[in-house]
């Protein structure tokens, strides 16, 4: 596992909702291969992005009403955040080329 913000259903409010920053979120599952797959690529654009993006995984085992209020029903999805509100999406594995894309129309 990385060492990306862990988001939960106790801290989305305050990690996601009301971060000045953009914010990518990771909804992934342990059982889930194409999740292992994006993993690397969301762990680099965190790191490319540092300072401008906070990125964070939400297990959606865990915390399956967080995905639900959401609309995930598959996994990976991500999910890119700004001003609490969702401003672009990608289901499934895609490239960091793609993610970063979407990531800087929200700057």
């Amino acid at each position: 596992m990385s060492d990306l913000l862990q988001v939960n259903e106790g801290n989305f409010q305050n990690e996601v909702l009301k971060a000045p920053q953009p914010v990518l979120l990771d909804f992934w599952a342990t059982w889930c291969g194409p999740c292992k797959m994006i993993s690397p690529i969301v762990e680099e654009l965190a790191k490319d992005n540092a300072g401008k993006l906070k990125v964070g995984k939400v297990d959606v085992d865990v915390n399956q009403n967080l995905a639900s209020s959401f609309g995930v029903q598959a996994v990976p999805t991500l999910l890119l955040f700004k001003g609490g509100r969702v401003v672009g999406q990608f289901v499934g594995v895609t490239s960091k080329t793609e993610l970063q894309k979407m990531v800087e129309k929200a700057f």
